[in-house]
C-alpha cells in the first residue's frame, strides 16, 4: 500500500513539473525612466507563432534558466551583475533604441504592414504602474 501511495505522489509530482505556468494577460515592465511599458502578452504570443523563444531566449552559460520561460527581470538586473553581461535596458534594446528584441520585431512588423510602435513614447509611459 505504501508502494501505491508513493507512486501516486511522484506521479502528480511529475505531472504538476510539466505544465507550463499560466502566462498573465497584461505585463507592464517597470524601471525605465521613461516609464513603464504596458504590453497584452496574448498578443504577443499570437504575433510569435506560440514560440515563447522569440521573446524568452534558452539558458546561457552564464546563468542557467530556473524555468523554460522567465522574466528577463529575473537574470537581467538594471547594472549588469556578473556572471551576467546584459543590464535589463540591453535585453530589450540598444542605448538609442534603435535595435534590440523588441524594437527589431516591431520594425519588422511594420515592414510587413502590421501596426507596432516604434517611437519610445508609445511604449513607455509614466502611468503605466
Amino acid at each position: 500500500m505504501k508502494h501505491i501511495i508513493l507512486i501516486l505522489i511522484l506521479t502528480a509530482s511529475v505531472a504538476a513539473q510539466g505544465k507550463k505556468k499560466a502566462e498573465p494577460d497584461t505585463v507592464i515592465l517597470k524601471g525605465a525612466p521613461m516609464g513603464g511599458v504596458k504590453f497584452t502578452h496574448k498578443v504577443h504570443v499570437d504575433r510569435a507563432a506560440n514560440k515563447c523563444e522569440t521573446c524568452h531566449h534558452a539558458s546561457k552559460p552564464q546563468k542557467a534558466n530556473t524555468a523554460p520561460q522567465q522574466a528577463c527581470r529575473d537574470c537581467h538586473t538594471p547594472t549588469a551583475a556578473a556572471p551576467m553581461k546584459t543590464k535589463l535596458q540591453a535585453a530589450f534594446h540598444n542605448p538609442t533604441a534603435q535595435a534590440g528584441n523588441c524594437i527589431t520585431c516591431h520594425k519588422t512588423e511594420n515592414a510587413k504592414g502590421k501596426k507596432a510602435p516604434v517611437k519610445c513614447m508609445e511604449c513607455h509611459k509614466k502611468d503605466n504602474v
